[in-house]
């Protein structure tokens, strides 16, 4: 039985989709805020780097299918409407948690909205592959990021010294530390081998679309592009602590090490070309032949007709864009309450038998992670021994800024996390116990974040805290409260837990005031 579609006068269609391009830049005005907070996570962060070509793929897939696009339009639908109105409300919960991937997300969604009240249903199956795509381009949220970072180090580290005693090379592993006698490897941050797996996550997902395959066939190779970046950065760290131990230290760094990544990303896209030449045959079929740009055309009525559609879905989807773009314009002028506090310049230089002795972060430093407050000190008593005290204050977290999580602070000051553990040592609410080291220096570190009179120790739960209180208290202020303390020759990590405990003991009172709790203090409000 043969389907066929609406056909619509030209001059109509021609109408249809300048309103519906008007409304995509409604939508791209709408939530600019979170499209620049994109770009600028794409410029810094490396591993985000591949985010500049989606929205450029997405063209291309959406061009090299624009007669199917054309051929699928049929009667709006009301569903669009609906779809921009969820954007809407996962737009402003974004808003006033600073939580920008719901913002991203919603500017997507709203994408989709827009194609259903220009096409209805057929015309959003056919974009919608093209439009998901550009959910590759979004960053994870930095404590999310952080804590997948981390643990891609320690598997990659595992697998590393896999490699490296295949040739019989004695090694020992200490979390991310391989240890090769004459000279140890960290695996940091920037070797967990996430810049090769969002990448190489994109151009599977791309591939999979691409490759006219039975759905089992088309989810694994989405889904092995893991696997193999996994497998892939190990072999790397492996091949380095090879060369290392064969030819020195020198082969761990420099452009050894740069030439490296990039032929360890080009062979896994390599392995996942084979993958996909290797599926298409056991279809009895050639690679050109499975991999191509689909083109086929949706169409559900049931014959042709001759009619003016029905703009009123799409008037109602601008209608909505226009309010989304109001409800944000709304959200940043409205005034925040915000606790009165003491700043902590005036914070006591003696806490029980500790010292202090304050100084400042670089100013470059303080401009970047843009705080409202901080303390940053060391502690000594008599026997010498120092607790480094630092404590961030939000003041509003609603634009962005927020404290953050020494997860990504101390790989970027060139630590490595050997150890992370959550535990109550000294305090009644959970807080996080890190063990951090740099050319045989062993620090440990204990943090939490105050959460409106909270302490928190998951990032997980202080954005859903950060959310819940943004949208209930109309508060969004926090802070981070970190200690350190070296490890010295001849101590035990107990030692330096006792340090830590004995001087949060004496610490603790003395943050009443500086760090506001959730009710009893008096409020102003900041524009």
């Amino acid at each position: 039985m043969s389907v066929r579609s609406i056909e619509f006068p030209r001059t109509n269609a021609i109408q249809i989709w300048i309103l519906g391009f008007v409304a995509a830049l409604l939508a791209a005005f709408a939530f600019r805020g979170a499209l620049f907070e994109l770009v600028r996570r794409w410029t810094t962060q490396e591993e985000y780097s591949h985010g500049f070509l989606i929205p450029v793929v997405t063209a291309w897939l959406l061009w090299t299918r624009r007669d199917a696009l054309v051929a699928s339009i049929e009667r709006p639908a009301w569903t669009g409407a609906v779809l921009i109105l969820l954007a809407t409300a996962m737009h402003v919960v974004g808003a006033l948690s600073a939580i920008f991937i719901l913002s991203q997300l919603a500017f997507i969604i709203t994408l989709l909205g827009i194609v259903l009240a220009v096409g209805g249903l057929p015309l959003f199956r056919a974009a919608f592959v093209p439009i998901i795509f550009l959910i590759f381009a979004i960053p994870l949220p930095y404590f999310i990021d952080a804590g997948l970072s981390l643990q891609l180090q320690l598997i990659s580290s595992q697998l590393g010294v896999f490699f490296i005693r295949l040739f019989a090379i004695p090694v020992y592993l200490d979390g991310n530390v391989i240890d090769l006698g004459t000279y140890k490897l960290q695996v940091v941050d920037a070797c967990s081998g996430l810049r090769y797996l969002f990448p190489l996550l994109s151009l599977s997902f791309l591939a999979a679309y691409l490759f006219h395959a039975p759905l089992w066939q088309r989810a694994l190779v989405l889904l092995s592009s893991i696997p193999i970046t996994i497998g892939m950065n190990g072999l790397r760290i492996g091949m380095v602590g090879v060369t290392v131990d064969r030819w020195g230290p020198r082969m761990a760094e420099g452009a050894l090490h740069f030439f490296e990544g990039w032929i360890i990303f080009i062979a896994s896209a390599f392995l996942l070309t084979v993958e996909i030449c290797l599926l298409a045959h056991l279809s009895g079929r050639r690679f050109f032949e499975a991999f191509r740009v689909p083109t086929d055309v949706v169409r559900f009525s049931p014959e042709v007709k001759s009619e003016q559609v029905d703009r009123m879905p799409l008037y109602a989807c601008l209608l909505l864009i226009c309010s989304t773009v109001l409800t944000g314009l709304l959200i940043s002028n409205r005034p925040e309450i915000v606790p009165e506090r003491s700043r902590f310049v005036t914070f006591p230089a003696t806490i029980g038998e500790w010292r202090g002795h304050p100084s400042l972060l670089e100013p470059q430093v303080e401009h970047g992670l843009a705080l409202e407050d901080y303390i940053l000190s060391d502690y000594s008593r008599s026997d010498g021994k120092i607790v480094n005290l630092y404590i961030a204050y939000y003041a509003s977290q609603r634009t962005g800024e927020s404290p953050h999580s020494p997860l990504v602070c101390i790989p970027g000051d060139g630590w490595s996390i050997t150890k992370l553990e959550r535990t109550s040592y000294g305090a009644d609410e959970p807080l996080n116990r890190a063990i951090i080291e740099r050319n045989g220096s062993k620090q440990l570190v204990y943090y939490w974040y105050e959460e409106r009179g909270r302490k928190v120790a998951s990032e997980y739960w202080s954005k859903w805290y950060l959310l819940f209180d943004a949208i209930t208290k109309n508060r969004s202020d926090g802070a981070l409260v970190r200690l350190i303390t070296t490890v010295l020759p001849g101590e035990l990590e107990g030692d330096a837990d006792k340090r830590l405990q004995l001087y949060m003991r004496d610490l603790l009172p003395n943050l009443n005031g500086y760090l506001p709790p959730d009710t009893g203090l008096k409020v102003t409000k900041v524009e």
